[in-house]
């Protein structure tokens, strides 16, 4: 218990203080304490409370919310209970977070009333309580007696060394990112859209912008971002014309790519640009001295500037935003080009996995009502992932392809989810990746790419480090500013080790 100084007076606080409202007893915990192995409100309700409150400012993640009610409901059944909880809703900071502000009243497990996710208006919810239910239902059990832990007896219980015929049944998914069945997709999908659309339309409030600007490229990642400002428009009533789509055609632009960009832009009914980059790039070649038959970094990175310079001068002229559109596989690899399209105003798909994004403008594609967009979604999913900076053949094909150079991306969010999520080491991933991609890929490929994956993850730290605000998704997340934070000269020579040791055993 301690005193604390609140509005020019001087109060009570602490976990162990009830209260009492004609004969009511109730306790308070806050926000993370529901989320421990011994919760504040166990004990409160052991010393008598009926009814816990949780004033909460939990931000959404995919899949935490079914998590929560559980907690909630499970809270509430073993306490005898009811279990008031209270979040942050729209209108709280989004730097990196998107709150769906949920209010939740459950009494001995059951729901009574619960306000509706990702609401932009205020809220309110009532429900009766029955504590005198509450309190015939805790004398039927001794749970309520008051008590104090028992002292701990530990035996121990020794392993034969060698156990013999041990094998593992246990199965690794091999796209831990992506839910498993059609139900499960149907719940992310809309989770991921509202998160997502929740946190711009919260920034494009606070910040009173009326417009976007997007770089559309016929790509995975522009094509859903794209998706998500049309979304969040129609959910703030905004006129579609304020999203500004921008292709700039290049040296590596394919047909089928232009085709798309030009084509979902119209069908969304956006305002639409198309500024071709070829001049301003042979013009900024020579200024700087660089042949263009080198096809080196400079060339391919000043192509990605240039288009990062239009999108931030048309956003200043029109009074808006740039939409970044880089997602988490490819700033966990670094795979962005710094000062390009590495920074934007704000980041939509910077805690989704190239996985997982894949996946999600599928099922977009299967829930589309139109049929025309249906097909160009489809389209852009089949299409190869290749960042389109080299000159494309005669035909009008793509030069390049991102996971030729890179790796396959489903091995790097494989390696990406339990490096950070689990805390694998390079030995422990490689046992993983060989059960999950059994038959798909061998030791030598999963090695060889998981050395790609460190070496770029540590090599590319400054990128993230000066990454702009993002809506956190998903349960993992590398912004500086909430989960991941990591110097940018970390080394990976420890990790690099072990991998070769890995390679060099038969």
């Amino acid at each position: 218990l301690a005193t604390i100084r609140m509005c020019g007076q001087d109060t009570d606080f602490g976990r162990n203080m009830l209260f009492n409202i004609g004969g009511v007893k109730f306790g308070v915990e806050i926000c993370e304490d529901m989320w421990v192995p011994a919760a504040p409100s166990l004990h409160q309700a052991v010393d008598g409370a009926q009814i816990l409150f949780n004033l909460s400012a939990s931000p959404e993640v995919l899949g935490k919310h079914n998590y929560l009610l559980t907690l909630v409901k499970s809270q509430s059944a073993r306490t005898q209970s009811a279990y008031i909880y209270c979040s942050a809703g729209y209108g709280e900071s989004s730097t990196d977070l998107v709150f769906g502000g949920n209010g939740l009243i459950v009494e001995s497990g059951r729901m009574l009333r619960r306000t509706e996710r990702f609401s932009t208006e205020e809220q309110l919810i009532v429900a009766d309580i029955d504590t005198e239910k509450l309190l015939n239902s805790r004398r039927r059990t001794t749970t309520f007696a008051p008590h104090r832990p028992a002292e701990r007896i530990i035996v121990e219980i020794p392993l034969p060394e060698n156990p013999a015929n041990v094998t593992l049944d246990r199965e690794f998914n091999s796209h831990p990112f992506v839910p498993q069945t059609p139900e499960e997709m149907d719940e992310s999908g809309r989770e991921i859209i509202n998160i997502q659309t929740m946190g711009l339309a919260q920034r494009l409030q606070h910040t009173d912008c009326k417009k976007v600007v997007i770089g559309v490229s016929g790509g995975l990642d522009s094509t859903l971002a794209l998706l998500i400002a049309v979304r969040t428009f129609d959910r703030l009533g905004l006129d579609r014309k304020g999203i500004i789509g921008v292709t700039m055609p290049g040296f590596g632009t394919s047909n089928r790519t232009y085709r798309n960009s030009i084509a979902l832009m119209r069908c969304l009914g956006i305002t639409s640009r198309e500024i071709s980059i070829r001049k301003a790039c042979e013009q900024h070649f020579a200024d700087i001295g660089l042949n263009p038959e080198e096809q080196s970094s400079a060339y391919e990175n000043a192509q990605a500037r240039e288009r990062t310079q239009i999108l931030m001068d048309i956003a200043n002229m029109e009074h808006g935003m740039v939409l970044g559109t880089g997602d988490l596989s490819e700033l966990a690899l670094g795979w962005a080009t710094y000062n390009g399209d590495q920074m934007s105003m704000y980041g939509l798909n910077a805690s989704l996995p190239k996985t997982l994004i894949q996946v999600l403008l599928r099922w977009m594609a299967q829930v589309c009502q139109d049929d025309a967009i249906r097909e160009i979604l489809l389209d852009v999913v089949a299409t190869p992932i290749s960042p389109e900076l080299l000159p494309s053949g005669e035909e009008g094909g793509i030069a390049q392809h991102t996971e030729k150079l890179v790796g396959p991306y489903e091995l790097h969010d494989f390696f990406l989810y339990h490096f950070i999520q689990n805390g694998y080491s390079p030995a422990k991933i490689l046992f993983a990746a060989e059960k999950a991609f059994d038959g798909r890929y061998d030791r030598a490929t999963i090695l060889r790419w998981m050395r790609v994956f460190f070496q770029r993850f540590f090599s590319q730290q400054f990128k993230r480090s000066a990454m702009p605000d993002g809506p956190k998704v998903g349960i993992i997340s590398l912004s500086p500013r909430g989960d991941w934070r990591m110097p940018s000269d970390a080394t990976a020579s420890l990790w690099l080790r072990e991998i070769d040791l890995l390679i060099q055993e038969k």
